[in-house]
């Protein structure tokens, strides 16, 4: 078969099988052990630290970008500008208050 054709789905590829036991002298067969998957939880079903963390990182990342992005939008803006009116005439108000509190 020419190296620009590739094998159908159907078409079986010449291979040889070479059974275990033919391994030559100098190697020896390595046993792979499978590597655990971390799960985020003990096998007693409770969280681990490092599940945790992420998730209160990810929870706290996604609060930060929603924060900014509704900051650039006009709606949040103009939340921020009456936020802002707000504050301002609170503190006038309470320079009024004290004010005349110490009129008395």
């Amino acid at each position: 078969m020419p190296d620009d054709q590739q094998p159908s789905a159907g078409e079986p590829i010449d291979a040889e099988v070479v059974p275990a036991d033919d391994v030559p002298a100098g190697q020896v067969p390595v046993e792979l052990t499978p590597i655990p998957v971390d799960t985020g939880y003990t096998t007693a079903g409770v969280p681990t630290f490092d599940s945790v963390r992420e998730k209160i990182e990810t929870r706290f990342g996604t609060a930060i970008g929603s924060a900014e992005l509704a900051e650039d939008t006009p709606e949040g803006r103009s939340v921020a500008e009456q936020y802002e009116k707000r504050q301002e005439a609170a503190a006038e108000r309470l320079k009024q208050i004290r004010e005349s509190m110490n009129r008395d």
